[in-house]
C-alpha cells in the first residue's frame, strides 16, 4: 500500500500506525537540533502530538529519550527496535 508523502518525501502514515512513531524517532535521530518545531516541520506531525508520541515510544518500545531544554536526544533505541530498520520508514 502506498501512502502520501509531504514536501520532504516523508510518508504520512495514519495516526494510530506504529510506523508514524518510527518516522518521529528517525527524525529525532536525523535532525541536528530536534526540537518539537523542527520535528513537526520535517515529518508534518502536529506539534501538539510530538511529546505524547515520544512517550508512546518510551512505553511501547522501550526507547530511552531525553528532552534537554527544547532538544530531544536518543540515549537508547531499546531492546525492540533496530535503528536501521526504523530509519527505513522515514523515506518509504
Amino acid at each position: 500500500m502506498s501512502y502520501p508523502t509531504n514536501q520532504f518525501g516523508v510518508p504520512q502514515y495514519p495516526d494510530h500506525d506504529a510506523r508514524r512513531l518510527f518516522v518521529l524517532l528517525s527524525a529525532i535521530d536525523l535532525l541536528e537540533r530536534p526540537t518539537v518545531s523542527a520535528i513537526a516541520d520535517l515529518t508534518s506531525h502536529d506539534k501538539e502530538t510530538v511529546d505524547a508520541d515520544v512517550q508512546r515510544l518510551r512505553e511501547q518500545f522501550g526507547v530511552v529519550l531525553h528532552k534537554v531544554g527544547d532538544i530531544y536526544r536518543i540515549e537508547s533505541w531499546g531492546d525492540v527496535l533496530k535503528s536501521d530498520g526504523v530509519k527505513h520508514y522515514l523515506k518509504a
